[in-house]
């Protein structure tokens, strides 16, 4: 490796507190033990390539979603706020794979309101990182109730798992669908209705 990618891996070290290097030295390790030569014209830039992925796809390892929610809006207004289409991408812990949906994240406000990107951001924050996406729905319908003070926060997360199209049972096509209703959300049903008739469901 030059000197000038090994300055280029340790600005990406910095940044975002991924060895890159070492990703780098393990793709090496997994091309030789599939049998395939890491010195191939086709190979040579992969392994760099995989490590620079892993510092998107991982990048909210280092990220405090705390940051989106620094700034909020104090706003009479006590109705459902609904963010729906969210897209996300996210790689499953199992497999080191990706699953990838939309999510939908309303709230019922108490006073105060978050710019709707920064809900956007959030659910971001959290999906890169190695995931389930249970836990997932549950982080963020938590971190929101807990940080903005909400009277309720309802998560709905719908994704395909390549864990599963690809490899194992390969089903194509299927969607897994999350939930996770908090405050009024789960101890009143006409709300949590209200709220899931604008998710369309």
């Amino acid at each position: 490796m030059s000197s000038n990618q090994n300055n280029n891996s340790g600005i990406q070290n910095n940044k975002s507190g991924i060895d890159t290097e070492r990703i780098e030295k393990a793709v090496r390790e997994i091309l030789i033990a599939i049998g395939e030569d890491p010195q191939r014209e086709g190979l040579l830039k992969t392994p760099n390539r995989v490590a620079r992925m892993y510092g998107e796809l991982f990048g909210g390892m280092n990220d405090d979603p705390k940051r989106h929610v620094q700034q909020v809006f104090t706003e009479d207004y006590d109705e459902i706020v609904l963010l729906k289409d969210i897209p996300f991408y996210s790689m499953c812990e199992h497999h080191l794979l990706p699953f990838m949906g939309q999510a939908h994240v309303g709230y019922l406000p108490r006073g105060k309101v978050v710019g709707i990107s920064k809900l956007a951001r959030i659910v971001a924050s959290f999906a890169r990182r190695p995931q389930v996406q249970e836990r997932l729905t549950t982080q963020i319908a938590e971190f929101l109730m807990n940080e903005i003070d909400a009277r309720g926060v309802a998560v709905v997360m719908e994704a395909t798992h390549t864990c599963m199209t690809i490899r194992g049972v390969k089903k194509p096509g299927s969607k897994m669908v999350t939930s996770a209703m908090l405050g009024v959300f789960r101890k009143d049903a006409r709300s949590r209705g209200e709220v899931m008739s604008l998710l369309g469901r």
